[in-house]
């Protein structure tokens, strides 16, 4: 079984916390080492208390389906004896309101525009069939519906 960590880090520091305008700018640390700035939504928190140069909860969640589906995609190419030279995907997520009135991420949309080379190059069934099978296969697809647990750290008291 395999475990994947990531660390999410804020800090209040001298701000007025209690009005409901502090910085939702934090850190998202990778298990790799990486670190990137992230940021609560401009579309859900109006900036100042947003940063929009920062990556947000949203999107990270459509990179990560963009993600695994192209890691699956060129995998099931290079099986298959497809050649691919680039991969370019202007993935889009939709925000909207579920039968309980809940704002999720509703809709994920992949563009996928993928290049070939070499004497085998695919038809548009061909590549269909590989986008089909690279979906059944990405674990963050077959993830979207997955259990969320919340086991909270506490100070000692």
């Amino acid at each position: 079984m395999a475990h994947y960590t990531a660390e999410v880090i804020w800090q209040r520091a001298e701000q007025p916390f209690l009005d409901n305008r502090y910085s939702r700018r934090h850190l998202l640390r990778f298990d790799g080492g990486i670190e990137i700035a992230g940021s609560s939504s401009p579309h859900v928190v109006p900036a100042p208390m947003s940063d929009a140069a920062a990556v947000d909860p949203e999107e990270t969640f459509v990179a990560a389906l963009s993600s695994c589906h192209m890691l699956w995609f060129l995998s099931v190419a290079a099986k298959r004896k497809f050649r691919v030279d680039a991969y370019h995907d202007k993935a889009i997520g939709v925000m909207a309101r579920n039968e309980q009135g809940k704002l999720v991420i509703s809709t994920v949309t992949l563009r996928p525009d993928v290049r070939f080379s070499g004497e085998r190059l695919p038809v548009p069934a061909e590549i269909d069939a590989m986008h089909h099978e690279a979906h059944a296969e990405c674990f963050i697809a077959n993830s979207v519906k997955t259990e969320v647990r919340c086991e909270p750290v506490y100070p000692a008291l």
